[in-house]
């Protein structure tokens, strides 16, 4: 039964490895896959995915580790991605980012404790002309003021909140 159990929690990294004929040469392209249908890769993916490819954990675990796009926690609801190159720190990023850090209580890189707010930087959202820019949840804003990245923050959580 446990091993029935087992299959049924780790399908979704069962099917991807087996879409990609189970191959090694192939983890890459998996581990995104994984990754894009939780937002994340937890240990139970990974164990799937490097009994799968018959390879073991600890080399699953060094390529997660070495490349920085895979993220090994659960992601926040909202993902602020705050622009930091050159450009949009000669109009402001800097101070957008001491705002954002303030406000929701996180560190550029981490995640408000409850889970709401995420803050990465980014190093160019191809928006310079625009700066200072931000991406939330995927949709870029460039002429960005803290006033208007609260408004914008505030209207997500609350749409979230509705659904």
């Amino acid at each position: 039964m446990a091993a029935l159990i087992d299959k049924l929690e780790h399908a979704p990294a069962r099917l991807i490895c087996g879409r990609h004929g189970n191959r090694p040469d192939a983890l890459l392209e998996i581990l995104h896959e994984a990754q894009a249908a939780d937002g994340w890769l937890n240990d139970d993916a990974l164990r799937t995915i490097a009994d799968a490819l018959n390879i073991s954990r600890a080399e699953t675990h060094g390529v997660v580790s070495f490349y920085h796009d895979y993220k090994r926690e659960a992601p926040a609801k909202h993902a602020i991605k705050l622009c930091r190159a050159e450009a949009c720190q000669a109009v402001g990023s800097e101070a957008l980012a001491a705002h954002a850090e303030k406000k929701w209580d996180t560190p550029t890189g981490g995640k408000s404790a409850d889970g709401e707010i995420g803050l990465e930087a980014v190093y160019c959202l191809g928006n310079c002309a625009l700066g200072p820019s931000v991406m939330i949840d995927g949709e870029l804003f460039g002429r960005m003021t803290p006033e208007r990245l609260d408004a914008l923050i505030e209207q997500r959580i609350e749409k979230t909140e509705r659904e």
